[in-house]
Formats: structure tokens, sequence, C-alpha cells
């Protein structure tokens, strides 16, 4: 804005402008904005990591079936001197463990065909082409470990080449690794297209997405997740189509998302997520002195504080209370104010209004915020930070394929490896 435009504001506008000027910036308390971006003064005053008071201690746990044990017993009494013999009976005082890995080397089995010359007719006969001579040199297992050094631990083809090297004694060519990743990924698309039949089912659906490059351009890595299953998918676009491709017509009785309008009208009802909005209102009672704000962030305690007992309420309860906080919603909505940013919740809110207790009606089956779909998510937006991106789009469909079936058998305690290692060697 030039000093002409300047010149012809108002004087309430020019007030107006000041006070946004000096608005504190967003933080990841008041806003969607990841921790690593506030500002280093707020983490230097900020409360101190490490365990809380109260928080029950933990160690590691000992093994059950140990390869070696070696006993150790005293030789002679500390008080007389006198020689303590080995038969006589002990008590354990203390266990410890020293637990070392073994050194790691390929096995490499070579196959030899070989031609034998036929003593009878003289005909020269060789053995037919072997198994292990037709495909790829490379075993399951190789393929299993290079797929979850580089979908799980974010390494790029740099590194994989020289961790291989380094652990194992491997060496291969980065081209030699790409097509042993795209061999490994062809092996997660039957279960991606059996998460996806899951999803297809489900009666309550949570969605989000975060931006990723393909190809050096923008694009998305949405993600869609039920009881039942969790779908990752790369789209160039972040509209509604992708849902619209994703559901194939399906319509659960819930969805739950933020506010974002792609992801609205896919189901009967939609849950918003409280979280992005809790976010909203402490950035409005942390500019404002405006008392609405406060009052909406008293009332979203009141909201989380029931959802954490909503299994343990009667149905009669919960809709008496889901009234009751309706009733007390409205109220605030319908205070008047002068600060522009409680205008601006208000009407946030208005908008949403009947997708903010949805999961009142459906007791642990929904949840009040899209906290899963984030925790979901945030290994692939670390992906995207430490490799930033991929080359082609069939890398990046092929890890989508395998964090679906991985983070879809993690729903029932697998293992993340295991269920690589089991994938591959179908």
């Amino acid at each position: 804005m030039g000093r002409s435009e300047l010149e012809r504001l108002s004087c309430e506008e020019l007030i107006e402008l000041v006070l946004r000027l000096q608005r504190p910036e967003k933080t990841s308390r008041t806003s969607s904005k990841p921790p690593a971006t506030d500002r280093k003064e707020q983490r230097v005053h900020s409360k101190p990591g490490g365990a809380k008071p109260g928080h029950e201690c933990h160690s590691r746990v000992l093994s059950d079936d140990p390869d070696t044990l070696v006993e150790h017993r005293p030789e002679a009494c500390a008080c007389c001197g006198g020689v303590l013999p080995g038969d006589l009976c002990a008590e354990i005082v203390s266990v410890s463990e020293r637990v070392e890995l073994p050194a790691v080397a390929p096995i490499v089995t070579q196959h030899r065909r070989l031609a034998i010359r036929c003593p009878t007719c003289g005909t020269r006969v060789i053995a037919p082409a072997p198994e292990a001579a037709r495909g790829t040199p490379f075993g399951p297992r190789l393929h299993a470990v290079a797929t979850y050094l580089k979908t799980f631990q974010a390494l790029s083809y740099e590194r994989l080449q020289a961790a291989l090297s380094d652990l194992f004694g491997l060496t291969l060519s980065q081209g030699g690794l790409m097509n042993l990743l795209r061999r490994a990924q062809g092996c997660f698309r039957p279960g991606r297209d059996a998460a996806i039949a899951l999803l297809r089912r489900a009666e309550v659906v949570a969605c989000d997405e975060t931006g990723v490059r393909i190809e050096g351009s923008s694009a998305y890595h949405w993600l869609f997740h039920s009881a039942d299953a969790v779908v990752h998918t790369p789209s160039p676009t972040r509209g509604a189509v992708v849902v619209r491709e994703m559901m194939d017509g399906h319509r659960p009785a819930v969805w739950l998302s933020d506010r974002y309008t792609a992801q609205q009208g896919h189901a009967a009802e939609h849950q918003t997520c409280l979280a992005h909005l809790a976010r909203d209102v402490a950035y409005a009672v942390e500019v404002s002195d405006d008392p609405v704000p406060w009052r909406l962030q008293l009332w979203l305690g009141s909201v989380f504080a029931l959802a954490e007992r909503v299994t343990h309420l009667a149905a009669a309860t919960l809709s008496a209370k889901r009234r009751s906080l309706d009733r007390q919603l409205g109220a605030f909505l319908a205070t008047q104010s002068r600060c522009d940013l409680t205008r601006e919740l208000q009407a946030k809110i208005s908008r949403a209004r009947d997708q903010l207790l949805v999961f009142l009606a459906y007791p642990g089956k929904v949840e009040p915020t899209n906290n899963g779909s984030e925790r979901l998510l945030r290994p692939a937006a670390v992906q995207r930070k430490v490799t930033n991106g991929y080359r082609a789009m069939w890398a990046a469909e092929g890890e989508a394929a395998i964090r679906t079936v991985v983070d879809t058998a993690r729903l029932t305690g697998a293992n993340t490896f295991g269920t690589i290692l089991k994938t591959v060697g179908a």
C-alpha cells in the first residue's frame, strides 16, 4: 500500500490497520504451523522436555529367552574368608544384560549350469536354467530391507547405497536400487486394493492431505482412514475429485476432516476437527481482549473433557449435554463484537455449527479431532522434508501403496518390517 492510498484512509481505517500490523505472528499453538517454525525465543521460554511430575517410569524389558546365560557366584565369604562351594543354594540378586548385533554379511548362492557329454550317443546335455537365474539376483529380504530404509527411514538413493555398502558389504548402483525398489513396490498393489475395498465399506472415514513435490511440480499426498483400513494416495490436485474417485460412490455415515471445502459433502454427517478450531480460538484469545474468544475457549475445554468420557455415558445423557452445549454456542455466536477477529471466528463457527458435536452421537466411533489423520501423515511429511519429494509419479504411487499396506497392517499390531518382508516374499 502506497503513501497516496494511506492518505485516503479514514482515521478509523488507519487505527484498524495499525492494530492488524501489531498482531503477533501465528505459532504452532495458535495455527496449523509445525512447532519447528516457532521463533527461537519462544522455544527458549517453552516448557522443558523430559518426563513430567507424576509420569510413570519405564525401563527396558529384559529378554525372556536369552541366547546365553552366565551366573556369577561369590567364591569366598566376605566376612570370614571361608570358601563357598558351588553346590550351595543361591538366590538371584539382580539381572543385567548386554545386547549385541552379529556381524551381517550377505549370503551368496552361486548357481552353475553344467554340461555333460552323453557316453552312449555323444550328445552334449546342458542342465536346465534354474529358477534363480530368472529375474532379479536379489532375494526377498534384501528387497524388504531396501524398501524399509527408503520408505520408512527416508533415505535417498545415495544414502541407501552407502548404507547397504557400509552395513552389509553390498555394492549396488543407484539404477539397480531403483529397479529393486520398483519391483518391491509392485508386490503391494493387491494389498492396497484390499485396503481401498475396506475403506469403501466403512461407516466412518477420516481424511487429510499435505503438499509434496512430484516430478518437480507441486502435488498432494492424500490420506484416508477408517477403523479397518488406511489408504495413502498421491494426486496432482487438492480438489474434491480425489475424494470422489477414492470412495467410488460410497457415502459413509460420518466424514471427519478440517473445514477445507473439498472435504465437505461426502457423507451423511460431517465432524469438523475441533483441534483446528481450538487453535483459531487460541490465536483470537492471544491477540484480542474481547471476551467472546475466551468464552469459546472455555466451551471447547468442556467439549474436550466430555469427549474423554463419552463412552461411559448413556445415550440420553449425551443427547442432553449436546443440546446444552449447542445452546451455549448459540449464545456466543449471537454476541455482538467490535473485534474483527471475533467476528471472523463467529462466522467460521456459524458455517460449521452443525458439524462440531456430531461425535457425541457416535461414542467411541468418531473422534472430535482429526489428529489421527495428522499422525498417519507425519511420516510422509518427514520424507518430503528429507528428500524433497519424488522424481517420478511411479515412485510416489509405489511408496503410497507400501504405506497403505503397512499402516493397515499396523492397525492389528503388525510389525512394519515384518509386514514388508511378508508382502515382498509372498
